[in-house]
Order: structure tokens, then C-alpha cells, then sequence
């Protein structure tokens, strides 16, 4: 080994080290002062609301100061996501100090991970979809240190972090006390070597690859909506004569297509047989400069419906006695014209969705105004785009935050996936930042290699083992082309999703029932 090289791989082991400690460092203290202040109350009533105030504050500034960039595209934004996950935080934490108090320590410890795992399931399942903060998400920056989420998913996460702040709390009570601290170390430290030795030998499966290039037009998230539909068309032209001729899948942003299209043909207009013009053009240049391709792009599609048909989320055709959907969609195109839908199947709340209950309340609002209160249409799985005997996932922006959702895309025969986004609302911020980064557990959760087109980025590629490869910055316009490597084993977690999640909701109900049983015996004197 040269000198120089020595010098990189000492240089790059520090690197590791640092952010090692910075991330176990989080670890270890992210719930160990509020375990700390628990300890400190009694079981009075009083005490109670003083451990309420101040898990109220801890979770309320935790959650603003990670949420604070959504200010940049609505106000109402980082209060409403705040309040949601400071609940959720709350239900989970206080139900461990009133058991704590009251109860078996190790059945308070046990509801405390429990109640935790399944509310940030319920962020992934519930009406108010909100999964940004799961603990488990805090890895996405070091993937190398959570490598088994092959196995657990991100919920495998939040299980060792929570398990390190309860081991560790008890190992500082107990002070002298060996037998406490090695268990916590062990926990500590045993995820991150099994990590640290799958990431060194994890080999990408011999598969082939696909030649894939991603597009990133740069257009302003605000303009773009409201700009010269001509202008973006002739971007998106210009950004296709410096794809590689030998590409096989070529990827534009979500929205990248201005304009609403009428499924199933994408016509301009209802009734209509033949796709919108700018369509034709894209098949036309396909046809010319890359007969081989797959072209896959954001869309906003329109669906009819007869009266009495149509789904809740349905508005009402000013023309006509109809109905019509709105859906955020993923188009497959190739140079032949044939197509292929995708329609996002998560929504952003808020702004694509519309909770039950309100859009109950407000429906008579979205059927004669259009659909004001921000309800589209709802993709109801994963979709595997086919293009020459390579199958490509297209998922679309926020369903990348989703691992079990992701993984449907991967069981119906995904081999890597194709990530369009359209995340520069909040401008340059972390918010874009998070999405790329959050893509890289995905990939290591289901081994797939993914390539991420975003408007105004951060477009590139990423491996299956969750390493970044060449990428485009914020606001950069161009092209950047790679050969993805293919995949078609399904993990342990793709298998199974997210069953952590989904044994925590039964366990913590068992956890609550078991301590009403256990007060109601105490207080007949059947247990001490």
C-alpha cells in the first residue's frame, strides 16, 4: 500500500469514528433526560402534569427544530406537523411514567418501546401520515451502521436506539455497577459491528444493469405551475439531446409534463383517442435519438367517472353530469407510444390529502369547487414499470419516506427503482436534503439500487448498499447518466414489512391491559 493510500484509509477511518460518536452520541441521550426527570417525580397527580409539561416541552422543541423549513412553503406547515408528532410522542411517553409509577418497571420499559414503535406506525398507516421523524430515519446519513434494516426496516432502528436510552439510563443510576453496564455497551456496540461487517461484505447480486440517465430540468417548484407551458417543453426537449444513445431508461422529475392529461390515451381534451401533442413529441423523439428507451416522467393525469360511480375523492365536471379524479402520476413511455400508469399512492397531507373526518365535513366544498381543500386521487400500490425484460419501480416523491410501501413496488418484480420527485418547495433547506438522504434506507431495506430524479434536486444514484454515486446539486440543470445494477431477491423486511410496527400495536394493548389487571388486583390486595 502506497503512503498516500495509507494516509486516505487513515483519514477515512477517522471520518467513521467522528460520525460514529456523533451518531451513538445521539443515541444515548435523545430519551435518557426525560427518563431522568420520570425518575425524579412521584406518582401524585401533581407530579404527573409537571412530567406532562415537560415531555410537552422536550417533544415540542425536538419537533419544531427539525420541522422549522416547512415554514418556507406554508406557515401552517411545521405547527400542524409539530402538534401531530408531539402527541404521538406524548401518548407513547406518558403511558411509560404512569406505569412506571404505579406498576412493573419492566412492563413500564416494555409499553415504553412498545407504545413508541407503534405510534410511529400509525405515522406510516394513519390518517395523519406524518413518518419523517421515526427514530429509526436518523441513520440516513450513516448507513453503514444500520445495514441490517434488510431484516428490520427502519422500526429496527428506533429498537435500538430506544433500547440503548433505557440500558444506558439504568447503567448511570446504578453508577459502579458493572452488570449494568455491559449490557448497555453490548447493545451499543453489537448492531454496529454486525452493520460495520455486512457493509464490507455485502456484494451486489450478478444481474446485469440498466443504463440509466437522469434529467433534472430546474424549474422553479412555484413557476412551474403557473409559467409558459411551451418553455418547460422546450427544457425537457433540450435536456433529451444529451442523453447517451444507449440509455435504456431515461427519467424526469414528478410534474415534469405541464398541463392535466386525460387517461388512459393523455389526451388534451375528454373524449379523445390519441395522446396530447407534447406526448407525441416525446414519442417521436424517443423514436429518433432512443429507440431502446424507457422514458419515465411525472404527470398530472384526470380520470372520468359516470355519475354514481365515482370514488369520495371524485369532483364534480363542470361540462357534463360526471366526475372526474386528479392523480399525481408516474408515465412509462417508450418509442412506440405505449404507456404505462403509475398514480402516487402516498399523499402529502394537507396538500394532496385531506383526512377522512375534514374531507367528510368539507365534501360538499371539493365536489362544487373543485377540490379546494387538497384531496387527489390515491394510487392504492406499488407499480413495476416493464421495459425489455428490466422492471423499474417509479416512485413518486413522498412515497420514498414509506419502506413497506417502497417495498410493493420491489414485490411486483421491481429489479431497481426509479425515484421522481418534486421537493424544492421548501427552497434550499433541509427538507430536499432529507428526501435523498431517507432513499438511501430504502435501498438498503429491500437491496435495490435506486436513481432519484429531482426538479431542482438533489438527483443521483445510490447504491443497493445505500452509497451515493454521482449527483446533481440544488438548482443545477443537466444530465447525469450510470449503469444501475440489478437486483431480484427480496429481503427478509421486503417480505415481511413492517411487522415490528405491527407486533408493537398488539403489544403495547397487551402492556395496557395487563397493568389494568394488575391495579385492579393491587387494589384487592391480590399482589403486593
Amino acid at each position: 500500500m502506497h503512503k498516500g493510500e495509507r494516509l486516505g484509509t487513515k483519514a477515512t477511518i477517522q471520518s467513521y469514528l467522528m460520525i460514529a460518536g456523533t451518531v451513538l452520541g445521539m443515541i444515548i441521550f435523545v430519551v435518557i433526560p426525560l427518563l431522568w426527570i420520570s425518575a425524579s417525580y412521584d406518582q401524585t397527580r401533581r407530579s404527573w402534569w409537571r412530567m406532562f409539561g415537560w415531555a410537552a416541552l422536550t417533544f415540542a422543541l425536538w419537533n419544531i427544530s427539525t420541522v422549522w423549513w416547512i415554514w418556507n412553503a406554508t406557515p401552517v406547515g411545521p405547527v400542524a406537523a409539530t402538534l401531530a408528532s408531539t402527541t404521538l410522542n406524548m401518548i407513547a411517553f406518558m403511558l411509560f411514567h404512569t406505569v412506571s409509577k404505579k406498576g412493573p418497571k419492566a412492563l413500564a420499559y416494555t409499553l415504553l418501546i412498545a407504545g413508541w414503535i407503534a405510534t410511529e406506525y400509525w405515522y406510516t398507516v394513519g390518517e395523519f401520515s406524518w413518518p419523517w421523524l421515526i427514530l429509526g430515519n436518523g441513520f440516513s446519513h450513516d448507513v453503514w451502521l444500520v445495514q441490517w434494516y434488510e431484516y428490520t426496516g427502519v422500526f429496527g432502528g428506533s429498537l435500538w436506539v430506544l433500547l440503548c436510552n433505557i440500558l444506558f439510563f439504568e447503567a448511570l443510576r446504578a453508577r459502579r455497577s458493572i452488570g449494568r453496564w455491559i449490557p448497555a455497551a453490548g447493545v451499543l456496540l453489537l448492531p454496529a459491528a454486525v452493520s460495520l461487517g455486512i457493509w464490507w461484505s455485502w456484494e451486489q447480486p450478478d444481474e446485469g444493469t440498466a443504463e440509466v440517465s437522469i434529467l433534472q430540468p430546474n424549474v422553479d417548484c412555484y413557476d412551474k405551475f403557473n409559467g409558459r407551458a411551451d418553455w418547460q417543453e422546450d427544457n425537457i426537449t433540450d435536456l433529451l439531446a444529451q442523453v447517451p444513445a444507449g440509455a435504456q431508461f431515461i427519467l424526469l422529475p414528478e410534474t415534469a409534463v405541464p398541463g392535466h392529461y386525460w387517461e388512459p390515451e393523455l389526451s388534451e381534451l375528454r373524449p379523445a383517442d390519441e395522446p396530447g401533442m407534447f406526448w407525441q413529441e416525446l414519442t417521436d423523439s424517443l423514436r429518433r435519438s432512443h429507440p431502446g428507451a424507457l422514458l419515465v416522467t411525472g404527470a398530472n393525469t384526470l380520470r372520468y367517472y359516470a355519475a354514481g360511480v365515482q370514488p369520495r375523492t371524485a369532483r364534480r365536471d363542470g361540462f357534463g353530469e360526471g366526475y372526474y379524479d386528479v392523480f399525481n402520476t408516474a408515465v412509462g413511455l417508450d418509442s412506440a407510444g405505449r404507456m404505462q400508469l403509475h398514480h402516487k399512492g402516498k399523499l402529502v397531507i394537507g396538500v394532496e390529502n385531506t383526512p377522512t373526518l375534514l374531507f367528510d365535513i368539507l365534501q360538499f366544498l371539493v365536489i362544487d369547487l373543485g377540490g379546494v381543500v387538497g384531496q387527489i386521487g390515491m394510487g392504492q400500490h406499488g407499480t413495476a414499470f416493464e421495459h425489455r425484460g428490466v422492471k423499474t419501480g417509479p416512485a413518486i416523491c413522498y412515497e420514498g419516506l414509506y419502506g413497506d410501501f417502497f417495498g410493493d413496488f420491489v414485490r411486483r418484480g421491481a429489479q431497481f427503482m426509479a425515484i421522481i420527485s418534486n421537493d424544492g418547495w421548501w427552497g434550499d433547506t433541509p427538507g430536499y436534503k432529507h428526501l435523498f438522504t431517507i432513499s438511501r434506507l430504502r435501498a438498503v431495506e429491500h437491496r435495490r439500487a435506486i436513481a432519484r430524479s429531482a426538479n431542482t434536486g438533489m438527483s443521483g444514484f445510490i447504491s443497493a448498499r445505500g452509497d451515493i454515486g454521482e449527483t446533481l446539486g440544488w438548482e443545477k440543470r443537466g444530465v447525469i447518466s450510470a449503469a444501475v445494477p440489478l437486483n431480484s431477491e427480496l429481503t427478509f423486511y421486503t417480505r415481511y414489512g413492517d411487522y415490528l410496527g405491527r407486533i408493537s400495536e398488539y403489544l403495547t394493548l397487551l402492556c395496557v391491559l395487563y397493568y389494568i389487571a394488575y391495579r385492579v388486583k393491587r387494589k384487592n390486595y391480590l399482589v403486593k
